[in-house]
């Protein structure tokens, strides 16, 4: 257990550069005490406690304003960085190495019983006010945006943005994002669409005045030959 927690603890320092000292971390990352406090209600949901379980989950949501159900399934090494406002759903699936900002829901598209939240893989990056919708798969090493809204799987080793997200980089993008998010130097899909555009504009525009200057040139002769002719 000890060495758990201290895994827990670095895993703080490894990925927050704000983190200064044990006792910091100890006592004012409201993410930490979050993953510690769900670890005690998913042991009660594995025992069948299922209400003691759950209030055990809302104090943990009073306490850091991260909703974790207890019967979701979170790996080693995962961090919540800031938190407020964090959703996690009850058959939600989190590897090793996930890294996840505030606002960001892990939610479902169902009604019906069985599995209906995401699948996230090992060492994803879940942007700030990310939302993952569904049954579905965010790959390893893959990265959600911030505001993304993810309703389709993730390849593995790609990034994913917009509403709803699209992938616009991956596989094998060139840094992985096992610590950080960059959020500034995500692609941007409609700015390069744009840019697209207004460069097939002016190919289409230089492409009809030449045709113009082509069209333009015979009938001058034709009508300096005319008018040669009518003087002669």
């Amino acid at each position: 257990m000890w060495a758990r927690i201290k895994e827990d603890i670095d895993t703080v320092f490894a990925k927050d550069p704000a983190a200064r000292s044990w006792w910091e971390v100890l006592t004012c990352y409201p993410g930490l005490h979050a993953i510690w406090m769900h670890r005690i209600a998913n042991k009660l949901w594995g025992w069948r406690l299922r209400w003691l379980a759950r209030f055990t989950s809302h104090i943990n949501r009073f306490l850091t304003g991260i909703e974790i159900h207890p019967g979701a399934t979170i790996g080693r090494r995962f961090f919540i960085d800031h938190g407020m406002g964090v959703v996690i759903g009850e058959t939600a699936e989190i590897g090793d190495d996930v890294l996840m900002y505030k606002g960001a829901v892990l939610g479902g598209t169902s009604l019906e019983k069985g599995k209906r939240h995401p699948t996230i893989g090992n060492g994803a990056v879940i942007g700030s006010n990310a939302v993952v919708l569904g049954p579905i798969t965010v790959g390893d090493n893959s990265r959600i945006g911030s505001g993304a809204v993810v309703v389709k799987s993730v390849n593995p080793d790609s990034t994913a943005v917009g509403v709803p997200a699209r992938e616009v980089r991956g596989p094998r993008v060139e840094e992985k994002p096992a610590i950080q998010l960059q959020h500034g130097r995500l692609p941007d899909p409609v700015a390069d669409a744009c840019i697209q555009l207004e460069e097939r504009l002016m190919e289409l525009e230089a492409e009809m005045r030449d045709m113009r200057a082509m069209h333009t040139a015979p009938n001058r002769q034709a009508h300096a030959e005319t008018v040669a002719d009518a003087g002669g």
